[in-house]
């Protein structure tokens, strides 16, 4: 049976996803890319009736951590981002809040690499580095629950932005040809913007894919 429940809260001035990710068995709770609105997701938390565990954080744009701070303090969890994410995420122009908001800088408690293997809430959580948006953004894979959480690297038909400070268009290319090569077709795609997709649609349809 699967353990992985996820809801998604649309947030923010750029209209970013924030998943909730909860295991069934134990209500433990995963908080991946929370925009803003550190409220709205406390209210959701708790209807949901879940313990949040960790904050994870795909890439450090603004959009995707505003409200990382608030709540960290809340329910005393640690915030993981990509050690190579750790100059974005602690400079505000890097981040972009300097540019479209307050200025506002986040520092991780855990940086993660790729191939870590985390196990957070109940779940085996592979880190897949995928840099092209920014330099230290990164997927997070669910091999057991056929999961990718791929934050603005795989969109629905499309892919992150590649003209931000630290952002590449040679390793977007990479980082999209490594997964749609290496994860299975029906693997469930959570981008960070827009709506869900699979690793076999993407493989089909994406035009942004190298052949």
């Amino acid at each position: 049976m699967n353990k992985l429940e996820i809801k998604s809260l649309l947030l923010g001035s750029v209209m970013t996803n924030c998943y909730l990710l909860m295991n069934k068995e134990t209500s433990e709770m995963l908080i991946v890319d929370p925009a803003d609105q550190a409220f709205g997701i406390e209210k959701r938390v708790e209807a949901m009736e879940a313990k949040p565990v960790a904050i994870l954080l795909t890439h450090g744009h603004f959009d995707h951590m505003l409200a990382a701070d608030e709540l960290r303090r809340k329910y005393g969890c640690a915030i993981y981002a990509h050690i190579k994410e750790k100059a974005v995420l602690e400079d505000p122009m890097l981040n972009l809040s300097g540019v479209w908001e307050s200025g506002t800088a986040v520092s991780a408690d855990q940086y993660v690499k790729e191939g870590d293997q985390l196990e957070l809430a109940g779940f085996q959580i592979q880190v897949l580095f995928t840099p092209g948006h920014t330099q230290g953004s990164c997927c997070y894979y669910f091999p057991e629950e056929g999961v990718l959480i791929s934050g603005d690297t795989l969109f629905q038909g499309s892919c992150g932005r590649t003209d931000f400070p630290t952002s590449s268009v040679q390793d977007m290319l990479k980082s999209l040809k490594r997964l749609v090569d290496e994860l299975p077709d029906d693997t469930a795609v959570y981008p960070g913007h827009n709506a869900p997709t699979t690793i076999a649609d993407e493989k089909r349809w994406n035009p942004f894919i190298p052949r």
